[in-house]
């Protein structure tokens, strides 16, 4: 057990020191994930950093689509004794204001890919429910969730081009979320894990308009029943002094989520969705159309990465960049499946830019889906 600078507030929630977490879990982590586009729709990246304390393991990603091309960062290091050191190597994160803004620096390193970026909220936070998900012999998934829409400023620069982000033009969403959630590799000890029985449909849509943001997010089963859900119309504000607080008593919370979906050929790739829930305090219903512009691979920031995923120990500290092209993906590799859309969103009257993410694993009967990542019609 280590000492650390938050053991001097008063938030102890254990008898232990603030690093020591309650669970052993050795999935344990704590998480910061970004993203941030254009409002023209020409741009898009990826940010996330993470901990895990049982591994000793802080890693991070930052991943950009510029034409037609993404390209990523990635790194790993040994985590520093204090959890409030967010440092891997020459990235890191800081929290200017609770709940508010942070910012995000990646210097000078051997790969090229620096930033400076400060990310400023439009919206309150909304907590998402409690994530349970678990196999035949323990629980895999246990976290808690919060999301605010927001806007950046600052620049990123890589392969010797650099971009400048106006905050009036670029728009995104902060994901921070801690608990326990199943790494890549899984735990080979003890009795072998029967084969996977439980599906996972997912969908997450945070959207930006000029007056209004939409939270939109559910889980679901093979059946297409609900395994839980969270959604909200969420006020916008121009500055960060006229936030109402943590948590915006504004908000719309939504219910009875409704989607559609129309695929790619072949594959499980969306490419449009109307979207659809009712607020609970009225009764009235919304609904959302999206159209995908293009596609971002969570791979990039390490999601599924053969090479590069969440909690692998590389080293005390390893760096590196890669690019692909966007039509070169195999869409029917599993590395592949866990993506977010680059979206145009219409809402009535109102045109707006956000993301669409997805992941579906094992049949889903709703969309004909059969097998682990394939679709029957």
């Amino acid at each position: 057990m280590v000492l650390s600078s938050f053991d001097d507030y008063p938030i102890h929630q254990t008898p232990d020191p603030i690093a020591t977490p309650a669970s052993s879990d050795k999935d344990v982590y704590e998480r910061y994930w970004f993203n941030g586009y254009s409002t023209a729709g020409d741009l898009y990246f990826g940010i996330g950093t993470a901990l895990y304390p049982h591994l000793g393991i802080r890693d991070c990603g930052l991943s950009l689509v510029a034409d037609g091309v993404q390209h990523s960062f990635h790194a790993s290091c040994r985590a520093a004794g204090d959890p409030a050191d967010q440092r891997v190597g020459p990235f890191h994160l800081e929290v200017l204001e609770p709940m508010r803004s942070c910012r995000i620096v990646l210097g000078d390193n051997e790969t090229g890919t620096t930033c400076d970026l400060v990310y400023e909220g439009r919206t309150g936070n909304v907590e998402e429910p409690r994530h349970h998900w678990g196999g035949t012999i323990r629980r895999t998934m246990d976290t808690t969730r919060f999301t605010q829409l927001g806007r950046w400023s600052g620049w990123i620069e890589f392969e010797g081009r650099r971009i400048e982000f106006d905050p009036t033009a670029t728009w995104g969403t902060k994901d921070r979320s801690w608990g326990i959630r199943p790494l890549d590799g899984g735990d080979r000890r003890g009795a072998p894990v029967p084969p996977a029985t439980k599906s996972l449909f997912f969908l997450w849509a945070p959207l930006n308009f000029d007056d209004l943001c939409v939270h939109y997010q559910l889980f679901e089963d093979s059946e297409g029943g609900p395994l839980f859900s969270v959604g909200a119309l969420l006020p916008t504000y121009d500055r960060l002094d006229d936030l109402p607080g943590i948590e915006d008593p504004a908000a719309r919370h939504m219910r009875g989520h409704e989607h559609r979906l129309q695929f790619d050929e072949g594959s499980r790739l969306a490419h449009t969705a109307d979207l659809a829930f009712t607020a609970v305090n009225d009764g009235s219903r919304h609904e959302v159309h999206l159209e995908r512009i293009f596609t971002f691979r969570m791979k990039g920031i390490g999601y599924h990465h053969p090479e590069w995923g969440h909690g692998a120990w590389k080293g005390e500290l390893a760096m590196a960049v890669e690019s692909w092209n966007l039509e070169d993906v195999d869409d029917l590799a599993f590395e592949n499946q866990h993506c977010q859309h680059l979206v145009t969103a219409t809402m009535g009257d109102r045109v707006g830019i956000g993301a669409l993410e997805q992941l579906f694993v094992g049949p889903y009967l709703p969309y004909g889906f059969d097998g682990f990542i394939g679709r029957s019609n």
